[in-house]
């Protein structure tokens, strides 16, 4: 074992041999010796062989003295050494590893937040749940584990102890993630084990979360019709949820004016039970293309619930409720959704702006661009950058021309770009993604 090092993978060294824990003389104490010692710990590699107690004199028997490894032994038992000798405590051999390997993390979780996708950063190592130094958490990193958690992407990292403290170990483990791997297994680490970081002093996140949020929509007689209703509740959210497979229903609501549709209606005057398989099995009535709407209004919902790993398919045959989906972000009322195409999360590229929706030009539009826009979405990473209108052309404004993401941002309108409506584009141009 290692001890008086402040964690487990540097300290002096000591050796338990006839039931009693006893140290080790550093008489020729080599990188070799202590390559060894890291190794048989599971501590990665040595980074340096301390001599004459650099971790405090111990206590007990001298066990070990004039320690000969070549590196390649397995435990220190197995090098040559002398058990007869001539030591003082002050003469303790100490070793520094690298650090364990990133595999030792079991676990990932947030705790203490309002959701499951906001809390304090906690992390399982061997059975045992314990924090992460924010010292060493950044935007990056945090992206990626909402994204490993299927909880969209990181808004914010509150400090000073946002969600309490937490018990257990605390590692100060330092994750190096670009932000757009898939889960934190991925990412570069420098691997430091415990850390004496106070829990006020614990990482965490809040992430935008894996709801499905947005106006609900349904295909009829081939056209795409809103969903009206004037008594719409939890019930009727409910059956959209899980026909979309969004999870549950947290809130059913009726959209401000601003984000009405303005086609023709699908169904009007919903009346679910809150069991029903699809929308169409509940109590409903198409009206023809020409009724008033009245004093109906359209519909949305906010679903709570692991998203589907692809696109999105309600297995209904041509009755599929659509999403108009996306995520308020910190810069306003700008939202991001996918239209026309198989499931919710591939399709035509819109965005809200100044009270309407608008389409993003093909111009320079690739893999990073589209790596964000399915991060914004909680639709995984990027399958396809779609040009040339393949889901159709849109209509109405072009908001944005040029965009050049690095696959890092955490929403389209944080990426390069011409200004707001600037461009040099037809319909023809329209960009589109398919995300996994």
């Amino acid at each position: 074992r290692l001890e008086s090092g402040g964690w487990c993978c540097a300290g002096r060294v000591e050796v338990k041999h006839q039931g009693q824990w006893g140290t080790v003389c550093d008489i020729n104490w080599s990188m070799e010796d202590a390559a060894v010692v890291c190794k048989q710990l599971g501590c990665g590699s040595a980074l340096k062989a301390h001599r004459n107690a650099h971790f405090g004199p111990g206590s007990g028997p001298i066990w070990m003295d004039d320690v000969r490894c070549d590196g390649t032994e397995s435990a220190l038992s197995d090098c040559r050494h002398r058990v007869q000798f001539y030591c003082s405590h002050l003469r303790d051999a100490g070793v520094t590893c690298s650090g364990t390997v990133q595999a030792q993390f079991t676990g990932f979780r947030l705790v203490n937040g309002s959701t499951v996708c906001d809390g304090r950063v906690e992390v399982q190592v061997q059975g045992t749940w314990g924090t992460l130094c924010a010292s060493h958490w950044d935007l990056s990193d945090a992206h990626v584990l909402c994204r490993q958690l299927n909880c969209g992407f990181a808004e914010s990292l509150p400090g000073g102890g946002h969600f309490g403290g937490g018990t257990g170990p605390i590692w100060r483990d330092s994750f190096h993630c670009n932000g757009t791997e898939a889960h934190l297994g991925q990412c570069p680490v420098t691997a430091l084990g415990a850390s004496p970081c106070s829990h006020e002093n614990d990482a965490a996140v809040i992430c935008s979360g894996s709801r499905c949020d947005g106006r609900v929509e349904i295909f009829l007689d081939g056209t795409w019709g809103r969903v009206l209703d004037d008594q719409w509740d939890v019930q009727g959210a409910s059956v959209v949820c899980r026909q979309l497979q969004c999870g549950e229903a947290e809130r059913a609501y009726n959209p401000p004016k601003l984000e009405r549709g303005t086609g023709p209606v699908g169904l009007r005057g919903v009346r679910c039970a809150g069991h029903e398989a699809s929308l169409t099995l509940c109590n409903t009535s198409v009206p023809e293309s020409t009724l008033a709407a009245g004093i109906a209004e359209d519909v949305g919902v906010v679903c709570w619930g692991e998203c589907p790993a692809g696109p999105l398919s309600s297995g209904l045959g041509e009755h599929q409720p659509r999403w108009q989906l996306g995520f308020l972000s910190a810069a306003g009322n700008r939202r991001v959704r996918l239209v026309n195409g198989p499931g919710r999360c591939a399709g035509r590229v819109e965005i809200y702006h100044q009270g309407s929706w608008g389409i993003v030009c093909d111009d320079g539009w690739d893999l990073p661009d589209t790596t964000v826009v399915c991060r914004q979405l909680g639709c995984g990473g990027a399958v396809e950058a779609v040009d040339s209108a393949r889901f159709g052309e849109g209509s109405g404004q072009i908001w944005l021309d040029d965009v050049n993401c690095s696959g890092a941002e955490g929403a389209l309108w944080d990426c390069p770009a011409g200004s707001w409506g600037q461009h040099d584009c037809g319909h023809k141009e329209d960009a589109g993604v398919v995300c996994s």
